[in-house]
């Protein structure tokens, strides 16, 4: 993300143009905002929601969304602008502010940029936490006869998953951890750990001793994941190269779990080959009597990345329909990096139609 970029987007009086919205960052979530206009927010992930009307947009790594900008303001030039949304406590990042103007114009005539400051929007606090799951939260499916949802409503394979920032021992003394430790982050304490081949060939090739099949379903051990203090044991992470697999067409509960392990933090979690129903989220820890009466199964946003709130949890449901090995992580790059990951293998159904085909010879090897 780069400060003080001054680019013009010049547009005419129409009633209103569209923007797809792409999050290049690597790792920070962003608030954006556009001065003096409101934004209708349209569509998320490819898919529609319905429409709701706001000033301030978040997104997150990679992820798209598409808003309605109605250009209904006086002529004159008005700032476009991104800056991080950090909730986590005491960690750097890049808290520059990136720009661009637009421009009104008339038909035929393009003034040149005006000298003048542009109208700058108010932007929220970096950590403006109850903003980030205010905004998630409005975001619900477009259901209707042309978009009809398909949450499942009983479930086959339920999963607790929780997020965290973790610590290793230090390897050749590169130690950016506490007490000479290093960084590392997992899912259910596990810290995934790169293979020497991809798990897709050595899955249908059976091709033993490249990962193991159990990754656990819940927690290792149960604690208060949100609280304040924790037993130094509870900071290390194990490694291993573990992966989760699932019967073709099964219905599949995630709950993930966020916790304060060294940086409670919003955590944008991506599943590859999937888009899934978040069917709930809120704070604290996740009250499996409780929290489940509050799911929507009306009109659950479908996404292919869920937003865990700080110190918080969030349920997401789909149909394991589509066959293959599937990597889920969390789309902060130095998160995924530090382990943060996990592969899904979900099996060939009964028909050619849903079976991943060999590999063809003549497709060359990684």
């Amino acid at each position: 993300m780069s400060s003080n970029i001054r680019l013009s987007m010049r547009i005419k009086n129409k009633p209103s143009h569209l923007l797809r919205i792409v999050s290049a960052e690597m790792n920070v979530e962003l608030f954006f905002s556009i001065a003096g206009h409101q934004l209708t927010h349209t569509g998320r992930d490819g898919t529609y929601v319905k429409p709701f009307t706001t000033d301030i947009l978040m997104i997150a790594p990679v992820q798209t969304m598409d808003v309605l900008l109605k250009a209904d303001q006086p002529h004159g030039n008005y700032y476009m602008v991104a800056r991080a949304y950090a909730s986590a406590v005491g960690l750097e990042f890049d808290n520059t502010t990136t720009t661009a103007i637009i421009q009104y114009h008339k038909p035929n005539h393009v003034p040149p940029l005006s000298s003048s400051s542009p109208l700058f929007p108010s932007l929220p606090d970096y950590n403006n936490i109850q903003l980030a799951i205010n905004f998630t939260r409005r975001i619900k499916s477009l259901v209707s006869t042309d978009h009809p949802m398909h949450v499942p409503l009983t479930v086959d394979k339920r999963m607790l998953i929780t997020i965290s920032v973790n610590t290793l021992p230090c390897v050749n003394n590169s130690c950016e951890g506490p007490r000479g430790t290093r960084l590392s982050a997992s899912l259910n304490n596990i810290s995934f750990v790169k293979p020497s081949i991809d798990i897709l060939s050595a899955y249908y090739s059976s091709i033993n001793g490249v990962f193991d099949s159990n990754f656990p379903s819940k927690p290792p051990v149960k604690f208060n994941y949100t609280a304040d203090t924790f037993p130094t044991d509870f900071l290390t992470a194990k490694l291993g190269t573990k992966v989760k697999v699932l019967d073709f067409n099964s219905s599949v509960e995630i709950t993930f779990q966020g916790t304060n392990l060294l940086a409670g933090e919003h955590h944008p979690i991506h599943l590859h080959g999937y888009s899934f129903y978040v069917v709930g989220l809120g704070f604290g820890n996740f009250d499996k009597k409780k929290d489940p009466l509050t799911y929507n199964f009306v009109d659950p946003p479908k996404l292919n990345t869920v937003g865990v709130p700080k110190n918080g949890w969030a349920t997401i449901r789909f149909k394991a329909d589509n066959p293959g090995v599937w990597l889920m992580h969390c789309h902060l790059e130095r998160h995924s990096s530090w382990g943060m990951d996990t592969v899904f293998i979900v099996k060939n159904g009964g028909s050619p139609l849903v079976k991943v085909h060999p590999r063809p010879s003549y497709m060359p090897l990684c």
